[in-house]
């Protein structure tokens, strides 16, 4: 029987796990605008800073995803959330960042906020921007050349918002 896929905080035990959901994605340049030389303990703390919840998606014991949940900005504006999204590379394709994607707005709307923003959606990525806007998002706004793309170079990226 399939093992179901379940999304849980993240622990101390998941940091093995979860670098290796990190390493390649940031290594690639491609999706996130971290340094594609950073190291995991400089990772962490972009990916754990204070300000962030996260969270795990595994599925029999195996860890294939994870995300954070923060507040997009502060004071009055801090009833917007933010989400950042990494899927497992060989565990792509199976519904998971898009399950990870639904937990966080419903975590994020019992939270009291109320809408969801992206501020950096590399436009070339266009799985994801097919995905976000599958799941409600919409492009407000879009950045000529704000991302150095380790292949492609200077590429757009878009900001996407959704009413929780």
């Amino acid at each position: 029987m399939k093992d179901k896929l379940s999304i849980r905080p993240a622990e101390e035990a998941d940091q093995d796990a979860i670098w290796a959901i990190m390493k390649p994605v940031i290594r690639a340049g491609a999706t996130y605008p971290l340094n594609p030389d950073i190291g995991r303990e400089e990772a962490f703390a972009y990916w754990f800073a204070p300000d962030k919840q996260v969270f795990v998606a595994e599925e029999g014991g195996t860890v294939l995803g994870t995300y954070y949940l923060k507040p997009n900005s502060t004071g009055l504006a801090d009833h917007v959330a933010n989400a950042g999204y990494m899927t497992h590379v060989e565990a792509r394709g199976r519904g998971i960042a898009s399950a990870m994607a639904r937990d966080s707005f419903a975590r994020a709307k019992a939270a009291g906020f109320r809408a969801m923003q992206f501020n950096l959606v590399i436009a070339s990525n266009e799985q994801a921007v097919r995905l976000w806007q599958k799941l409600g998002l919409q492009v407000v706004g879009r950045l000529p050349q704000a991302f150095r793309h380790k292949r492609l170079g200077l590429v757009d990226a878009l900001v996407m918002h959704r009413i929780l």
